[in-house]
């Protein structure tokens, strides 16, 4: 498949005209029209030239007479004469008119014949700046997918630069830098480098990069993680907390009847070794490669070896699981802590998932009846999800005397968009808050329950994203009281919708979000108030640092015990002791995906 269909243009008028012939008159009484022979449709390429003979018939053969022809678009394919020659320059994909008419040179009883009009098609080839619909390259494959087991997919027989083409295309219309995208060729390029390369490479105030939240995911793989929380690994959440030798890789938490349950795997243990492979010093690329395969498994059934140094034991023990798919739990650990100034409710909540619907609406009906004061909402691990559910859990911490009728998110697009959502079609309106179900997983239009707290208390980390800051900033546009305990957050008050092609998803950024008072400025993340942070984004709490030596829920868990240290006396718990100020400094350390999903990898030393 070629670059070039149709391309709508703005109808410009190229002329160009010479005189054909050698002198003549009148030729008598009567001055005939003449007639300019037809020309049939042409097809070129970008930067090809096409020379086109004119013949002009005049039954007065004593005239002379002068060729002109234009294009109705010569920003597509421009035209010149020279005697009776045509000359056709392909400029840009699309399809352009050329009209061609004679006139004789008779002096004031000129006749001039009528239009002979043909088209020219051009085809191929890239022009910076210009762009064709996403829609014309859209479902084109170079590897179409064969319809089974009742699937049917749209894919169609096509290239590698038909799908570069309708990245390409569709980044330019949907991305919401889009000028700040360099328009490389995409016949240059491979699909997934290419889009790579669909984004902005600007740096926030910090000097991140201002987008760190381009990726993909093969579409079947997504399809079930996002509606049922499936996917092919272990189970196990891993923290790398370094990726370069010495490295130290510890789990944060296992989804249960999972191979890593069943192996007896718990927060805070390490992974020494996988498959004979150092995990802590190996330094070999074919150290890496070993680590990461142990770590990813690509299919189902996959076996692999590790060594693990449990949390409190005196020697690693050697476990093999075998790669399985697991269902994700994302809410966890529900339960009410009683304390001297009544119940605090806490639940670990890692994703928003479709799933996630009924268990945080069963969760809130618990914490509700125990009559909880307060609630510590663990998203410390949580990288968001579907925007709907954010808004369903605001609701249910906030009550309806603060959320109902307000906004919890106005999500704006690029200046290409101001009026409609280009991907639903909708009239752009602000997300409210919802007091009813969606129906992601319970059905929709049920009333929600709600805690009607005028404040919560968030665990968050590095991994606490998107959806996850969502409630945070959305809660705070309706001052309901947001503390902070742990590290900053990723910093990504933006959102995509994810985006098929090929048996490929896309994620790029499409909108950012602004809650009821109109801030959204927190791509540096939210901050704890004693740590620093951008102006704007700061909030009430503590630096904590992430405590893998206590489980979740436990009153001693460094982060739980900090929200509850602030929360009784409105400060942060020894906040000048070294021990404390140590643990201010460490990092959070790096998510990666549950083990068997695709996640950030294992670096080489040299990377």
């Amino acid at each position: 498949m070629t670059f070039g269909r149709l391309f709508p243009r703005l109808g410009l008028l190229a002329a160009a005209s010479v005189i054909a012939g050698c002198g003549g008159g009148g030729g008598g009484d009567v001055n005939f029209q003449p007639l300019v022979g037809a020309i049939g449709d042409q097809t070129l390429a970008v930067g090809e030239t096409l020379s086109i003979q004119a013949s002009v018939s005049d039954r007065n053969p004593e005239d002379s007479h002068r060729i002109t022809a234009s294009s109705s678009d010569a920003s597509v394919a421009s035209v010149t004469v020279s005697g009776t020659m045509l000359t056709v320059n392909g400029v840009a994909p699309g399809t352009a008119t050329i009209t061609v008419t004679a006139r004789d040179n008779s002096g004031e009883a000129n006749a001039e014949s009528l239009p002979v009009r043909f088209s020219v098609t051009v085809s191929g080839g890239w022009v910076e700046g210009r762009f064709e619909p996403a829609s014309q390259f859209k479902d084109f494959c170079a590897n179409p997918r064969t319809s089974r087991g009742g699937a049917v997919f749209p894919d169609m027989p096509g290239e590698v630069l038909d799908e570069n083409n309708w990245l390409r295309s569709w980044s330019n219309d949907l991305y919401l830098w889009y000028d700040e995208i360099i328009d490389r060729d995409p016949a240059l390029h491979s699909t997934p480098a290419y889009f790579d390369l669909l984004r902005t490479f600007e740096k926030t105030p910090s000097g991140n990069d201002k987008d760190r939240f381009h990726f993909t995911y093969p579409t079947a793989e997504w399809e079930a993680l996002s509606q049922s929380g499936t996917a092919v690994g272990y189970g196990a959440h891993v923290v790398l907390l370094s990726r370069r030798p010495p490295r130290e890789a510890v789990v944060a938490y296992i989804e249960p009847a999972s191979p890593a349950f069943q192996a007896d795997l718990g927060r805070g243990a390490r992974i020494l070794e996988i498959d004979g492979v150092d995990l802590v010093n190996g330094r070999t690329e074919a150290d890496v490669d070993a680590l990461n395969a142990g770590l990813f498994p690509s299919e189902q059934g996959e076996s692999h070896e590790f060594v693990i140094q449990d949390l409190g034991a005196n020697e690693p023990r050697t476990v093999t699981m075998r790669a399985t798919e697991v269902t994700s739990d994302p809410v966890q650990h529900v339960q009410v802590l009683d304390t001297d100034q009544g119940p605090v409710g806490y639940m670990l909540f890692n994703d928003f998932i479709a799933t996630a619907e009924r268990e945080l609406i069963d969760a809130v009906n618990d914490l509700a009846a125990a009559g909880v004061a307060d609630l510590v909402l663990d998203l410390r691990y949580n990288g968001g999800g579907f925007l709907d559910i954010a808004s369903e859990l605001g609701f249910m911490i906030a009550g309806p005397s603060a959320a109902q009728g307000r906004t919890f998110e106005v999500i704006e697009f690029n200046d290409k968009h101001r009026q409609f959502n280009p991907v639903t079609g909708r009239l752009l309106e602000p997300v409210p808050f919802h007091d009813t179900s969606i129906g992601f997983s319970v059905p929709a239009n049920e009333p929600l329950p709600s805690l009607n707290l005028p404040r919560v208390i968030v665990l968050t980390g590095g991994g606490t994203c998107s959806a996850s800051e969502s409630v945070m900033n959305g809660l705070r546009g309706i001052d309901v009281e947001v503390v902070q305990v742990g590290n900053a957050t990723c910093g990504k008050p933006y959102g995509f919708y994810p985006t098929g092609n090929c048996g490929t998803t896309y994620f790029t950024i499409q909108f950012r979000g602004v809650n009821d008072k109109g801030f959204g400025d927190f791509a540096d993340g939210f901050f704890p108030s004693d740590a620093p942070g951008p102006d704007g984004a700061a909030l009430p709490g503590c630096a904590v640092a992430d405590d893998f030596d206590h489980g979740f829920g436990d009153p001693n868990e460094a982060r739980l015990a900090a929200a509850l240290h602030f929360r009784e006396r409105g400060t942060c718990p020894c906040l000048d002791c070294p021990t404390e100020a140590a643990a201010k400094r460490q990092a959070d350390g790096i998510p990666l995906a549950p083990m068997g999903m695709h996640g950030l990898k294992i670096a080489s030393p040299e990377h």
